[in-house]
């Protein structure tokens, strides 16, 4: 029985697993079954035609690269990241992918949104850069600048003993946080990069195979699963999920498994302990779209893009919001602040996940693509995303989302 319910929890673990139940949730609402918002798949055409706008201008040659944390590195057209990378002297490709991985984990994990106000002023272009963009050079510099490496001679890379034991101080500084300059769900963030350290440190069985315990240990375990150097993408966001996920600060468990970025919601049915159960897994999902590139510099060729789900956050969900595909039963709910576990924010973004996938459909017959061609991680950084924040700064002047949402840090 016990093992049972741990394969049925496990199976949450996986974006086979959102996919199903995000469009399960998106049938009820188009059956008009849900309590918070009526869905309108007419008016998804014109949010095909916004996404195609913003993608244009961008890519004008439609070459898009993934939605990753790399093309957050990149201020106006240079590369901070491969400029410290090809300077520095790596062993062997596995090497820089570590320190990739390493990156990568650490910088997502303290990407939850930054507020309105927040800035971060990047000494080599002078620029004040806000949300995700401020938050992904902040955390590159502090890569760079070894506060995670326990080693001042080797400073690119993460030390599970140094995250374990990192002081709010010392992050509060490095974002250059002040009361005049407030950053949203900085203990949070703290508090997640320490219980990733203590994870790391404890299980150097998969964190620890080549080298001393760092999140970046985590390649080698997703390579040492690899078959005739190929890794399934999936499989990428199953290692993070059962490797990384005990760090999830009290989230919903079954049989021990603590599952993440997982909600209730009475909708959704099955016949086992998941009923009710709706994974999300963003920033998991996030930092898999981020790993692709790593390994596949590593030598590794990374198949079934798509297998992957697009992100349950507020960009690409105010993006359906704000085209009036997804409209609230009750308008008022837009001036109302919502916690992330509400029914509210679960439909939301159950929703979002589900007719991201319509979208991408919509989007690949427009410019008579294939999955192969323009994967669902291509549309949503063409895409998707900027097109949320685009309508958002149009109707709102501060460019925030349509629904606000209560979040610690850790969610969005």
């Amino acid at each position: 029985m016990a093992e049972a319910l741990e394969r049925q929890a496990r199976a949450l673990l996986s974006a086979a697993a959102v996919r199903a139940r995000a469009g399960e949730m998106l049938d009820i609402g188009l059956a008009g079954g849900l309590s918070h918002f009526t869905v309108d798949l007419d008016r998804m055409d014109g949010v095909a035609e916004a996404v195609l706008a913003v993608t244009r201008k961008a890519y004008p040659a439609l070459d898009v690269p993934f939605h990753a944390r790399w093309r957050h590195f990149v201020i106006e057209g240079v590369d901070r990241w491969a400029d410290l990378a090809n300077v520095a002297s790596w062993p062997d490709r596995a090497a820089r992918a570590r320190a990739e991985f390493d990156l990568a984990i650490v910088s997502v994990l303290l990407d939850a949104g930054a507020g309105a106000a927040w800035r971060y002023r990047d000494a080599i272009s002078g620029k004040s850069i806000g949300r995700s963009e401020g938050l992904a050079i902040a955390s590159l510099d502090m890569f760079a600048n070894g506060l995670f490496s326990r080693d001042a001679g080797s400073p690119l890379r993460a030390d599970a003993d140094v995250l374990a034991q990192l002081p709010l101080a010392g992050l509060t500084a490095a974002f250059q946080v002040s009361a005049a300059n407030p950053l949203l769900g900085l203990e949070g963030r703290t508090d997640l990069l320490q219980r990733l350290g203590r994870l790391v440190a404890e299980r150097a069985d998969v964190f620890g195979l080549h080298d001393t315990p760092r999140p970046g240990g985590l390649f080698d375990h997703i390579a040492a699963q690899a078959v005739g150097g190929t890794v399934a993408a999936p499989a990428i966001l199953s290692g993070v999920l059962n490797q990384l996920g005990p760090i999830w600060p009290s989230r919903l468990e079954v049989a021990g498994v603590p599952l993440g970025d997982c909600w209730r919601h009475p909708a959704i049915k099955a016949n086992d302990a998941t009923a009710g159960l709706v994974p999300l897994h963003k920033l998991s999902q996030w930092l898999s779209y981020s790993l692709i590139e790593p390994l596949q510099r590593a030598g590794f060729n990374v198949i079934d893009i798509d297998g992957l789900t697009g992100l349950a956050e507020y960009r690409n969900g105010g993006l359906f919001v704000d085209h009036e595909v997804l409209r609230l039963r009750d308008p008022t709910d837009a001036a109302r602040a919502h916690a992330v576990d509400s029914l509210l924010v679960v439909e939301w973004r159950a929703l979002t996940v589900a007719l991201l996938d319509r979208l991408a459909e919509l989007v690949r017959a427009k410019l008579g693509r294939t999955r192969e061609t323009l994967p669902l991680a291509s549309i949503l950084e063409g895409g998707t995303w900027a097109a949320g924040r685009s309508i958002a700064f149009s109707r709102r002047p501060d460019g925030s989302p349509p629904l606000k949402v209560i979040s610690d840090g850790t969610v969005f």
